[in-house]
């Protein structure tokens, strides 16, 4: 006797050795001896042999058209062996029976279980919305392998191109498209952004790193939706001063200007003079909107985005030849560099000249001022200027920067290719701690304590940059930072560009104008704002650095630089002496901190933006100077 059975949801078949009434011992195809319960089994039979019914029933069942079998199924249900006599005519053998089983199992979309070898089938609609799905699947799958040949074969998928960005970073693992580029990844062994890059979808490496940026921060595009013009101010008083400002090459949002004027009885009135969009517009406008979206501009080697239109910037800039709104502070100084007393004031001031480091800095340094140089424009403004900070600096007790540092410089040629792609990078190095750093450092430190306890006394709430314990955070109310040495210090003046200083500039106009603040004390808008500013601003400050790496590792690749000298950090880590770039030799023996090496660039990746090198040689121990500039 032989007994076909199920088992773990598939049907065997096998020889009954032994029969107890409930229970039977089986032994099935693959000699394995069961225990099975009379009630398990589905039919008994006594030829063909175990195996041959298996072969056989499965081989009738393929000939089965299951859409006839439903069409001539009743509605009630049935048990296989039922339906099996009425399909045959006759009382089916084993094989039929087994078939008719195997067949109806096969077919869940069209018959539903209802027991052990009971069926019922499926209502038309049902079975309807079944086949529509099964046939949707398929032509997906169909999309599926299309797309994933056409990948690659190295060819964009027309599908794929319009959701390059969210193939990238935020994939949607149930989307066919996703699934045609993962089966593509894993058959070329390439990481997504790597096959989409050799596929066109990104014109070079750059467009992976910087389109993650905007698909993170700005989903809805860097272009300016519409906002209502500012309004200028029309009843200001026009200072007579001649403002300068002091910039680099690439600024276009000048916040902030100085100017220098002598005082009949001695001394001079000296100027801090801070743009002001925020006389422009006002808390809840449009352009306050879009500022507190953006909260901050974005500053990356070759571009920029700005945190207000270039319109609002152009207009409220400190730029040359304008007569600009402006908030300023004026000191009153003896000749011996004494601030006697101090105002601030809201008033329109003409700006006459835009200086620029890369023209000031080569003829005001510090061998200049140590030695009899040569005259030029602006040069005893800015010896005196330099000389009132330095005087400040010794107040505060603290360096207003590490002079031993150096400072990176980025300029990309957009008009030139190189072989990573559209763009071409240069790096240069600038001393920290230059004349015109301390100048510019030491009177915004000044301006921002000052306007910081001018809040403070008045009872309006602002942004304040807090220090304690090492700790660097912001806050709503004075608090001293140790850093810079000073009871306080509120971010007041770059306000074309920091959302955080814009709101203090609309707290100090109130106090100046003595109308009410745009956040009263306590206010929760403020706090709010205060926790978005810092959590964005540190997410901008990381892509800047981490856009920086990346264009080191170009200028490698763009330089064909294969052996360069670094600076041993700790352990393996090392920084590269030409431009900022650190990374880990894994082949480093122990050195000391500060040593100076020699590495072979062994290779380079812009996906992951990593460099692999070779420990060449040492060259030198370190020496006090790197040991300074380890602190960079």
């Amino acid at each position: 006797m032989f007994v076909l059975f199920e088992e773990d949801g598939n049907f065997k078949a096998g020889t009954v050795l032994a029969d107890n009434d409930s229970s039977l011992q089986v032994e099935n195809t693959r000699g394995k001896r069961v225990k099975l319960k009379r009630t398990n089994v589905l039919l008994e039979f006594r030829e063909p042999n175990p195996t041959g019914l298996l072969v056989r029933a499965e081989a009738a069942a393929a000939e089965f058209d299951t859409d006839f079998l439903w069409s001539v199924c009743g509605d009630e249900e049935f048990a296989f062996t039922e339906f099996a006599t009425d399909y045959y005519g006759h009382t089916p053998n084993a094989v039929e029976a087994a078939a008719m089983l195997f067949s109806l199992h096969a077919a869940p979309m069209w018959f539903h279980r209802r027991g052990k070898g009971r069926f019922r089938k499926a209502p038309k609609d049902i079975l309807h919305a079944a086949k529509t799905g099964m046939e949707k699947k398929r032509q997906q799958a169909e999309a599926i392998e299309r797309m994933r040949t056409e990948l690659l074969a190295r060819r964009l998928p027309t599908e794929l191109s319009r959701m390059v960005s969210q193939l990238l970073y935020r994939p949607d693992r149930n989307c066919i498209e996703v699934k045609a580029l993962e089966a593509a990844c894993i058959d070329t062994g390439l990481p997504a952004a790597r096959l989409l890059l050799e596929c066109g979808a990104l014109s070079s490496s750059y467009d992976y790193h910087y389109n993650r940026f905007l698909f993170e921060q700005f989903p809805e595009g860097t272009n300016f939706p519409a906002f209502d013009a500012p309004v200028f101010p029309t009843d200001l008083p026009c200072a007579d001063v001649a403002a300068f400002s002091i910039d680099d090459a690439a600024t276009t949002e000048i916040d902030d200007a100085f100017s220098v004027t002598p005082q009949s009885g001695g001394g001079w009135k000296i100027g801090i003079h801070i743009a002001a969009p925020a006389l422009g517009f006002t808390r809840g406008s449009t352009l306050d909107a879009i500022a507190r979206r953006r909260l901050s501009t974005v500053y990356m080697p070759g571009n920029k985005i700005t945190m207000l239109p270039g319109e609002v910037v152009s207009a409220f800039t400190l730029s040359a030849g304008n007569t600009c709104p402006a908030v300023s502070l004026y000191l009153d100084v003896r000749s011996d560099l004494t601030i006697v007393s101090h105002e601030s004031r809201i008033e329109y001031v003409p700006v006459v000249a835009n200086l620029r480091h890369h023209d000031i800095e080569p003829i005001f340094n510090e061998t200049a001022l140590t030695k009899s140089a040569s005259d030029f424009p602006w040069k005893k403004e800015l010896t005196l200027l330099w000389e009132l900070a330095t005087v400040l600096e010794a107040g505060r007790g603290k360096p207003s920067g590490n002079a031993n540092q150096i400072d990176h410089t980025f300029s990309v040629d957009w008009e030139q290719n190189s072989l990573d792609g559209p763009g071409v990078v240069a790096i240069g190095q600038r001393l920290r701690g230059s004349p015109l750093d301390k100048l510019v450092a030491e009177l915004m430190i000044f301006a921002n304590t000052t306007w910081g306890r001018l809040l403070d006394e008045s009872g309006i709430p602002g942004l304040y940059r807090v220090q304690g314990s090492g700790k660097v955070r912001m806050a709503t109310v004075a608090a001293p930072h140790e850093g810079l040495g000073v009871d306080c210090y509120a971010w007041s003046s770059s306000p074309l560009r920091r959302y955080a200083d814009l709101v203090n500039q609309w707290q100090i106009a109130a106090v100046l104008n003595g109308t009410a603040p745009a956040f009263a004390p306590k206010s929760t808008d403020l706090l709010e704002a205060m926790r978005d500013f810092e959590l964005i601003y540190a997410e901008y400050i990381e892509f800047q650095r981490r856009i920086e790496r990346y264009w080191c590792v170009r200028w490698l690749r763009q330089n064909n630089v294969h052996t360069t000298e670094a600076i041993v950090l700790r352990d393996n880590l090392v920084r590269l002496i030409d431009i900022p770039l650190f990374f880990k030799i894994p082949s480093l023996p122990p050195q000391l901190p500060g040593s100076r090496i020699n590495l072979a660039i062994t290779g380079s990746d812009l996906i992951d933006v990593e460099v692999s090198a070779r420990y060449l040689a040492t060259l030198a121990e370190p020496n006090p100077k790197t040991q300074e500039e380890m602190e960079y």
